[in-house]
Order: C-alpha cells, then structure tokens, then sequence
C-alpha cells in the first residue's frame, strides 16, 4: 500500500481539497481517466485507482447540468476510490469537491501535462509497490553504472567498496541490497531503511559515510547494469583472460551481466572493478576490445601465411 500523501511529497503535488483525508492508501500502480463513466457507463469503472482528469474530461464535464454532474460525481466517488487528480491546472467541479469530501477523498491538482502527470504517478506507485527481494552484497555506482559487487563473506566486499568510494564513486547499499524488478530489463536496487548510507568495515566498525565523505559519496538507489563477482585467487580455478565469456546472474527474473575477478595479495580490486565498468559501457556502445584482439590475431595469422608461401616458392 501508498499513502496519498506520500505521492502528493513525492512528486511535488497540490492538495486542492482534503488535506486529512491524505492517509488514504493505493494497492495498484495503474492510473484510471474516466470516460465512459462520464457518459453514465460504470459497469467496469476501476474504482479502487487514483482518477486522473485532464482536459478532454474537464471540457466534456463543463458541458453537463448541474444534476447531471452530482450525479456522475457521486458514483465516481467510490468509498474505496484512492484520490482524484486534477491535471494542466485545470478548474476543479464544486459538484466532485462535495461528492469528495463526503466520502473522505482528497483532491490533488497539477500544473503537468495529463499524459506526463499520468506517468509520473505510475512509475512512482510501480517503484513502491514492486515485491522487494533482499540479497547480499555490496552496491556503488561507478562511472554512472549500478555495480554490485558479491563475493563470500570476508573477501573484502565492504572494503572494496570503500576504496571506490574514496576514489570518487558513490554508495548505494552495504551488506543488504533490496532490489526489484522495474521493467522487463531493469532492476533497480537500494539499501533499506536501517542500513541506508551505513558501512560496516571488520576492525572499525559501522561508518556513515555521508557524515564522512559528503553527500556527493551516496545515492539512494541505482540500475544494477553489472555484477562484479569477488573469488579466492586459485590454480585449480579457471579465469576468463580474454573478457570472451558472456555469463549472467539472474536478478529479480532479470538477466544482468556477470564477471568474476580473482582476489589475491597485490591486486587493486577497486581499479579493476573501475576498469571493468569502464569496458562494460564501452561494449554497451559497440566497442569491444576481445573483438579487436581476434581480429588482430586473424590478421597475423593471414599474414603468415602468406609469408609461409611465398617462402615455399
């Protein structure tokens, strides 16, 4: 559930009418703009949406009696009707202002375009009421890419990310990261509530790291666009040395790229993980330095060949 007055902060809206009725609360992130209903049709009205009026409804509206408007107004003012919105600043009804009131719904009023307005309340309602899953790790931005470092407990994930943030980077989660599904493609993750901006670092304990490094060194949530994941150097282990492999974690039923970077004594782990978004956004833009490598290497062998027969000859 959202409560109304968190959408009205949120997104910076006006409260027109029923500034105490804002504790109602919102279960679906689908936004209704009444049509039919206006005309007197309310066999499939979505009464437990927010109600979204704009221009074509507010003209249609004016053109009705008074009567007819009390009457549309009170079956659109259902007892379990979030809020009306009334969108482009457009002039509220005194007819909806009284069918509201009575039954304890507020009205927000915006100067946003209907359609941007409309989006605006859905993507934010589709953020909030998305199931959260916790998993363990530690999320920076790097280079404006979401990157979620995991690794078994003690490698040195809390500590790498404290490196990337001193170098520049900014924190979004430690420990615990919630993530969830935007989109068909995205998955979006944050710290929760208890540990936001907060690191715990073995040996001195728990920091807060906008107190320490600014607010410019935390970010409240962030795409994951890769996972970074931290391994115990081995000979017995087998590394990707030409960044070929193309592996995926599965995030929230989303696919999101995956590498593994051996740790041992002597590696920057924080510069390579800087380096490995560096090269990540480069793919993402077409360039691909394995590739260039391969085609070098088809290159020399080409002309060896050729040198091969010539020699024959």
């Amino acid at each position: 559930m959202v409560q109304i007055k968190d959408i009205v902060n949120q997104l910076h809206l006006d409260v027109y009418s029923g500034d105490e009725f804002l504790n109602r609360t919102v279960a679906s992130s689908e936004i209704s703009r009444p049509g039919l209903e206006l005309t007197g049709y309310f066999n499939y009205y979505p009464y437990d949406r927010i109600q979204v009026l704009g221009m074509k409804e507010i003209t249609f509206i004016e053109k009705m009696t008074t009567a007819e408007k009390t009457m549309i107004f009170k079956k659109l003012c259902n007892e379990d009707t979030p809020c009306f919105v009334i969108a482009r600043g457009l002039s509220v009804p005194e007819e909806l202002v009284k069918a509201a009131n009575k039954q304890e719904i507020p009205i927000i009023q915006s100067t946003i375009s209907t359609s941007r307005l409309s989006g605006m309340i859905s993507n934010f309602l589709e953020s909030q009421l998305a199931e959260r899953v916790s998993i363990h790790g530690v999320l920076v931005e790097v280079y404006g890419l979401g990157v979620l470092i995991q690794g078994s407990s003690g490698i040195g994930k809390s500590e790498t990310g404290l490196e990337l943030i001193k170098k520049g980077h900014r924190l979004i989660a430690d420990d615990r990261v919630d993530i969830y599904r935007q989109d068909e493609r995205t998955v979006i993750g944050e710290a929760p509530k208890i540990l936001e901006h907060l690191m715990e670092i073995r040996g001195v304990g728990i920091i807060d790291v906008m107190n320490l490094f600014g607010a410019s060194a935390v970010r409240n949530h962030a795409h994951i666009s890769l996972v970074v994941n931290l391994q115990d150097w081995s000979v017995d282990n087998t590394f990707d040395r030409l960044g070929s492999g193309t592996e995926s974690i599965d995030l929230a039923h989303v696919p999101v790229p995956k590498i593994t970077i051996p740790v041992s004594n002597g590696r920057n782990v924080a510069t390579i993980i800087e380096v490995a978004a560096m090269n990540f956004r480069a793919k993402t833009m077409g360039y691909d330095a394995t590739k260039k490598f391969e085609n070098n290497l088809a290159q020399l062998i080409a002309e060896n060949s050729e040198n091969d027969k010539e020699l024959d000859k």
